[in-house]
């Protein structure tokens, strides 16, 4: 299993981001926004992208989207839904 952020900032802010929270996983960049908005987290008008958890299987098919992440929680939430769909 692998899991990974992707953010629009720029490759160095995320490596700043992640050092400062002394990240295990890597932040991925897309400063195109190109991958966001194929996710539909962004959107036109809008200037900054939702923050939506996606799981998807080994096959690339999508399996849950969480559109209502709470920052404070999105780590155990995660493991919940993770438990549940059987990945574990």
């Amino acid at each position: 299993m692998a899991y990974f952020m992707i953010s629009v900032d720029d490759p160095q802010t995320n490596k700043e981001f992640a050092e400062s929270l002394d990240s295990d996983f890597p932040i991925l960049s897309n400063p195109t926004r190109e991958v966001a908005e194929a996710y539909g987290v962004v959107k036109a008008g809008r200037g900054f992208p939702s923050r939506w958890t996606f799981i998807i299987g080994a096959d690339g098919k999508i399996l849950r989207i969480d559109k209502q992440v709470n920052p404070s929680t999105a780590g155990q939430d995660l493991v919940s839904d993770i438990r549940e769909l059987g990945l574990d």
